[in-house]
């Protein structure tokens, strides 16, 4: 039988993942009486976890909201999700959220064992931060992230298989220099040994990413850095629209609403000039409109048909109505 400690963690882990656990199923899972249960549930509790009882046969127990935030216990590849989710958040443009999703990164990097943190480290340290104007969103692998993370760190050469946009498979062997989180999509700079030239790959588009254990030293990348590349690369392939547009609103809130996605200027106090790259003028528009303020359009001239477009249809909406 499992020691006192160790029952009592594992009892903690049940309870967090599910949201109630019928009290002979819960003892059952434990390989313990219902006795011993309740002494380990009356354990938690000195701890400090608020967990509600169901008295009765069919009786069982669940662990509540309580007035402060309890330890929390992760799976591994939770922990990735949280490292992944906490570092997109770093890059949020709401107010204040970067700034406290870097201590939770930080405490949560801390109290990992170190065959985590060294995951977890990796992943922080070889990505680099970018601001874009696509909307669009692909799921990645946390597996694949952090496997293309380690192998940027140290230095070693990768090999992978790729699916190109027109649906061509090849296998890849390269250099990995950094990721890149452009917009909501992950990337891959690195110098292809194949093509004997830099590329970006997308990273849900890489499957079965495996380190060589071959090392190399780094090149100099052609571009300030990698989201610089990286961004230069995806603009060229696919972006069919340069935006500007003058806002009659101070840089500063416009950059609160949509800084994540676009480039803010200062004109003067009351307005400010904003520039984006889009391959489709819908998500411009819907920017536009979460700004909450007049506006020019300086470029490109299909920018304010669109506009209008958006308007006629929202002036003709109506409200149906339904007779009791």
């Amino acid at each position: 039988m499992a020691s006192t400690s160790a029952r009592t963690l594992r009892l903690l882990s049940l309870l967090q993942a599910r949201r109630y656990w019928p009290g002979a199923e819960l003892a059952g899972r434990l390989q313990v009486s219902p006795r011993t249960l309740r002494r380990d549930i009356d354990r938690l509790r000195e701890l400090g976890y608020p967990i509600q009882a169901q008295r009765g046969a069919g009786g069982g127990y669940q662990l509540a909201a309580g007035t402060a935030l309890p330890p929390l216990l992760v799976e591994d590849e939770e922990a990735v999700a949280l490292v992944i989710g906490l570092q997109a958040a770093a890059q949020s443009a709401v107010e204040g959220i970067a700034e406290s999703s870097v201590r939770a990164l930080a405490k949560v990097v801390q109290v990992m064992p170190a065959r985590l943190r060294r995951r977890a480290e990796a992943l922080g340290a070889m990505t680099v931060p970018a601001s874009w104007g696509s909307a669009a969103q692909a799921s990645v692998d946390p597996g694949i992230l952090t496997t293309v993370a380690i192998a940027c760190r140290d230095s070693e050469r990768l090999r992978f298989s790729y699916t190109a946009a027109d649906g061509q498979h090849t296998d890849r062997h390269v250099e990995p220099h950094r990721l890149v989180l452009l917009g909501r999509r992950w990337y891959l700079a690195g110098y292809d040994l194949g093509r004997h030239d830099w590329r970006s790959f997308r990273l849900d588009r890489l499957t079965a990413p495996r380190g060589t254990g071959t090392r190399f030293r780094p090149r100099t990348l052609p571009a300030a850095d990698a989201a610089a590349f990286v961004r230069a690369g995806v603009e060229s392939v696919i972006a069919a629209y340069d935006v500007e547009v003058l806002i009659q609103a101070p840089a500063a809130a416009v950059r609160q609403r949509i800084g994540q996605w676009a480039a803010v200027e200062d004109i003067d106090a009351t307005s400010c000039r904003v520039r984006m790259t889009a391959d489709s003028l819908d998500w411009p528009v819907m920017a536009l409109g979460a700004v909450d303020a007049g506006f020019q359009v300086v470029s490109p001239p299909e920018l304010l048909d669109r506009v209008r477009d958006w308007g006629r249809r929202f002036s003709q909406a109506s409200v149906t109505t339904h007779d009791a």
